[in-house]
């Protein structure tokens, strides 16, 4: 697969790209392995984040999608949660906000019952060939949006979680092959892979599970709204695979690590690559 150069404004929307990203729509199918079971997806309105909450609510969750000001993009993965005949939530809001954090997890205790599965996956990233381009701002942001973020949530949601519960964050392959255009979003991947583990490990009394997804190359919004567009033309070829990913390719790993199938699974960082090692 190959997509033609193109560019969006920050933080970009997944129906005006070309082509436009296999969320798994027309194709994921469910069996049952998360009924009942109450989800938190961050960037929940559209790649990843949206492959996610389709599956999830085919396995039978019900959905809050927190997402920062796609409208259109969330409403859209709400409907696909409803018909799947799964309750759906949206909030809408910065996650580089702590408070805004906090009440994500309030309002999934309040409509949805509580929280059995976290999914830390909204993110920040801008391209820049130095490090003198990169202003305070864009650390910060950055830093807040995909690291902090991820802490405020954890632990406001712990409290709320029982045995069996399941805590997952996006990481990337830059966590430990960092792309030098990518330094601020390369760090923050490596920490929360970092925090999944530590977590694993001070949850596993509890019977709480924490796990990282590193996904490679893979076609969302965020590549055209923070890459050049000669940049985006060429993204995913680098792979061994040679193209980039759907997001509909990372779902079932999602899944496994939320469901029992995946009940002896903690600690552990699951590279979804197109054959980039992940160590």
């Amino acid at each position: 697969m190959s997509q033609p150069a193109q560019q969006q404004e920050v933080p970009g929307v997944q129906s005006e790209m070309r082509p436009v990203p296999d969320c798994g729509e027309e194709s994921y199918k469910g069996s049952g392995k998360l009924t009942d079971k109450v989800a938190v997806i961050t960037g929940g309105d559209s790649g990843i984040g949206r492959a996610v909450a389709i599956a999830y609510a085919r396995e039978g969750a019900d959905v809050l999608i927190s997402y920062l000001s796609e409208d259109s993009d969330a409403k859209d993965t709400q409907g696909y949660v409803e018909q799947a005949g799964r309750r759906a939530v949206l909030i809408k809001g910065d996650v580089a906000d702590p408070q805004h954090c906090r009440d994500i997890i309030q309002t999934a205790v309040d409509e949805l019952g509580g929280v059995d599965i976290l999914v830390s996956n909204a993110a920040f990233q801008m391209t820049h060939d130095s490090l003198e381009e990169i202003s305070d701002e864009e650390w910060d942001r950055t830093i807040d949006t995909n690291i902090s973020a991820m802490f405020h949530l954890c632990k406001a949601a712990i409290p709320h979680m029982k045995e069996g519960s399941s805590i997952i964050g996006s990481s990337s392959v830059n966590s430990d092959m960092p792309n030098p255009t990518l330094a601020p979003y390369a760090a923050t991947k490596a920490a929360i892979a970092n925090l999944c583990a530590s977590l694993a490990q001070m949850l596993g009394e509890k019977g709480i599970r924490v796990n990282s997804v590193a996904p490679g190359p893979i076609w969302t919004p965020l590549i055209p709204a923070t890459m050049p567009a000669e940049k985006v033309e060429k993204f995913g070829e680098n792979t061994p695979l040679g193209r980039p990913g759907q997001p509909k390719e990372l779902a079932p790993v999602y899944v496994l690590l939320a469901s029992d199938d995946g009940s002896y699974i903690s600690g552990a960082r699951v590279a979804v690559t197109g054959g980039k090692p992940v160590l």
